[in-house]
């Protein structure tokens, strides 16, 4: 499990196409510090498994086709900035809230509103994930914790305080960029019940 606080940004230095996969070696000195063999990393909100690493600093990964038709990894290059995150241990302080590093969609940047004080983000939301994003709610975008602070009909929008642009990669991004979105696991499971009670009802 994660809390979406981005411990560092990566940089992808290697990019291998495999059959129905791809292999990817991430610069993160961070992360690495005391990452083993089969640790979990979330690369831009990617849970993924440490299959090697480097003693300068870097992992590799391995990336099932699963995963890349269902979040933006596949159109990752070398060279691109990442956000890392650790899994979080048992007795870690929690920052951000609950991410699970399952990416449920991705989503489109489609405005960039700078203030004086911080940007506003405004994303496209696909249609099936529509119902479980609520303003002041959590959400996950490229594995950043981040609180919902408007939503329209097919988008929502996150304020970004310099401290988050400056620290991950939402600092760089830019309209017409994919986004990874995970939405708040606790309103998934919520739907999962009452649907199944309500079911159940009518039996």
């Amino acid at each position: 499990m994660f809390t979406g606080i981005v411990e560092e940004c990566g940089t992808i230095t290697a990019k291998e196409e495999l059959v129905d996969a791809a292999r990817f070696t991430v610069r993160g000195p961070t992360v690495t510090g005391d990452a083993g063999f089969g640790d979990s990393i979330a690369v831009n909100g990617v849970c993924l498994t440490v299959t090697e690493l480097t003693e300068d600093g870097e992992f590799a990964v391995d990336v099932m086709a699963e995963t890349l038709r269902r979040s933006s990894l596949a159109d990752l290059g070398v060279g691109a900035t990442v956000n890392l995150e650790r899994a979080m241990r048992a007795d870690g302080r929690f920052g951000g809230h609950i991410v699970q590093g399952h990416v449920d969609g991705v989503g489109e940047i489609t405005a960039i509103s700078p203030t004086e004080n911080w940007t506003v983000v405004r994303i496209a939301i696909p249609e099936s994930l529509r119902r479980y994003i609520v303003e002041k709610g959590s959400i996950t975008v490229d594995g950043v914790s981040l609180t919902v602070s408007a939503i329209g009909a097919d988008w929502f929008e996150i304020s970004l305080i310099p401290t988050t642009l400056a620290h991950t990669n939402l600092g760089q991004a830019k309209v017409g960029n994919p986004v990874n979105l995970e939405v708040d696991v606790i309103a998934k499971y919520v739907e999962r019940l009452t649907s199944t009670a309500a079911q159940a009802g009518n039996e």
